[in-house]
């Protein structure tokens, strides 16, 4: 069965980091391009960062460039999300998603509705 389980959120206050993980089964990881995203209270879900499949590739969110770094580890199925420097807006349920990689695609974040597999989130929540 296709599962994918965030793992790292918590509490911090502004400034603060913390490091995501997303554990991948039951799925060809290395052929699937990653994405993180996240979704404040009564707002859209929006793409965080992706991933290409080997890993060289990465893109982010004009919001985070420079604070949040996406990784990810083939062998062991796993997907990071590095945040420092977290801001009070960064406040919101973070989803690592999958898309089946197909020829030609870069990996760059994609709408929502284009990924084919979801975890079930996990919080973070900045105070000031």
């Amino acid at each position: 069965q296709e599962q994918l389980v965030e793992s790292g959120g918590g509490s911090v206050r502004t400034g603060g980091s913390l490091r995501l993980t997303c554990a991948a089964s039951g799925i060809s990881y290395s052929n699937y391009c990653m994405g993180w995203f996240r979704q404040a209270p009564g707002k859209e879900r929006e793409g965080v960062a992706s991933i290409n499949t080997g890993g060289a590739l990465t893109y982010y969110a004009d919001s985070v460039k420079g604070r949040f770094t996406i990784s990810r580890d083939n062998a062991r199925e796993l997907l990071y999300l590095q945040l420092n420097n977290l801001k009070p807006e960064d406040s919101a349920v973070y989803y690592c998603a999958a898309l089946f990689w197909t020829w030609g695609s870069d990996c760059k974040i994609e709408t929502p509705a284009s990924y084919d597999y979801w975890g079930l989130g996990t919080q973070v929540t900045v105070s000031s």
